[in-house]
């Protein structure tokens, strides 16, 4: 960049990562005549986890012009999810289920998928730069955020409002102090890829599968099939379950595969191919989802668990929602983010923690492999697993926590 100190940009909207949210987010605004800078610390193809989409997505992409090209890139087609411990199995087809909407997806390597996201937005107009970090800012009706290059030359940039859509990285939230602790326990992730080799037909490479371990209900992992042979697999556990030296993560997650008989069947000798990864501590939640001047999106601003792949699907919809709502207010109307952002984002936010939180005490593992739940019910669910959380004519979004408890009464046996 070259540039020195003190300099000032002016620009509509300043979004903070080159992510899912922030080029979704960033091409929505455009599309509506914005100016936009995006800031990424960064460069892109760079790996991140969470492979598989959910079908609510979808909508999203469509809107930000960009699901052409996820179409077109040869992504791993998905329509459901498996779920299987031990005997037992369970299988949901997202095209059968209660809410209008797509009822397909994908399975995507996130390198490939979060780079054609971002230069689709670049192609219409979005100014996107790389390897270029937030290093403070002011808020405000005026909002003003220092950033600096990798060669050391720092600016200022001047915007009518500030979108976070750093993800893990957090950035407002550490910055500005927003950082509360989340309702969910501590837990880890061990994961990798391998080449799977699997025989046409030993498994439907159209779902996700989710598999419990065999004697811990609260253990559980994911296998991804992608495109080219390639499958992502990981264990999630609590943390201390999964705290091993690096050294020792590899043999971990391979003795933890072949233990579980699905899994270990199909992945049990497939070479890693790339290192063994664990990431923990990754629940995260702010005290609120907006300030004087600016919006935190997706995993900027809570994120809860891998189990539903809900993570992508939050930060489409908090990209979609913010967007609506800051065209609202650059247009000159006045708009309450507690009220407009905030609370609508929360509703599906609280619906999929519900759905998470049971599956972890087992309830909605006893519901999903329950052999004679009625369809509507199934379709209900499925509705929810395919990222519908948001659609309050289903009354397992309407009312999460005690359809979900009534439910599991009537699958565990108990008196109603």
């Amino acid at each position: 960049m070259g540039t020195e100190f003190g300099e000032l940009e002016q620009t509509d909207v300043a979004v903070i990562g080159a992510g899912p949210a922030g080029a979704v987010a960033a091409a929505l605004l455009a599309r509506a005549g914005r100016s936009v800078l995006v800031l990424e610390r960064q460069h892109f193809p760079r790996f991140s986890i969470g492979e598989s989409l959910l079908p609510q997505s979808m909508a999203y992409l469509e809107e930000a012009g960009m699901l052409q090209a996820v179409v077109e890139a040869g992504f791993q087609y998905k329509n459901g999810a498996s779920f299987v411990h031990g005997e037992k199995a369970a299988s949901y087809d997202f095209r059968d289920k209660h809410s209008e909407g797509w009822g397909t997806t994908y399975q995507v390597e996130r390198a490939v998928f979060d780079q054609l996201l971002i230069r689709r937005a670049a192609d219409q107009g979005v100014r996107v730069r790389f390897g270029h970090t937030v290093r403070s800012m002011r808020t405000g009706d005026e909002p003003v955020l220092e950033v600096e290059d990798e060669k050391g030359n720092a600016y200022r940039v001047a915007a009518r409002f500030v979108l976070d859509a750093s993800g893990f990285g957090r950035v407002l939230p550490r910055m500005l102090g927003l950082e509360t602790p989340s309702r969910m326990p501590a837990r880890a992730a061990l994961f990798s890829h391998v080449q799977d080799a699997l025989p046409a037909g030993s498994t439907d490479r159209d779902k996700i599968c989710v598999a419990v371990h065999p004697e811990r209900r609260d253990v559980w992992y994911w296998m991804i099939p992608l495109a080219g042979g390639r499958t992502s697999v990981g264990c999630v556990a609590e943390a201390d379950f999964l705290d091993v030296p690096e050294a020792r993560r590899e043999a971990k997650l391979r003795e933890l595969i072949r233990a579980e008989p699905t899994i270990g069947r199909l992945l049990g000798d497939a070479p890693f191919l790339m290192p063994v990864n664990r990431i923990a501590g990754y629940s995260a939640n702010v005290e609120r989802l907006h300030g004087p001047g600016f919006a935190l999106l997706g995993n900027a601003g809570e994120f809860l668990d891998p189990v539903f792949s809900s993570g992508v699907t939050i930060a489409l919809r908090s990209a979609h929602l913010a967007a609506q709502t800051l065209l609202r207010q650059l247009g000159g109307e006045r708009v309450d983010w507690a009220a407009d952002y905030d609370a609508p984002l929360r509703k599906g936010i609280d619906t999929f923690r519900a759905f998470v939180e049971r599956w972890y005490t087992g309830e909605l593992q006893d519901i999903i492999f329950y052999a004679q739940q009625t369809p509507k019910i199934r379709r209900m669910i499925s509705a929810i697993l395919a990222g519908y959380a948001w659609d309050e004519t289903n009354p397992y979004v309407a009312d999460p926590v005690r359809r979900l408890t009534a439910l599991h009464e009537v699958c565990s046996g108990a008196p109603a």
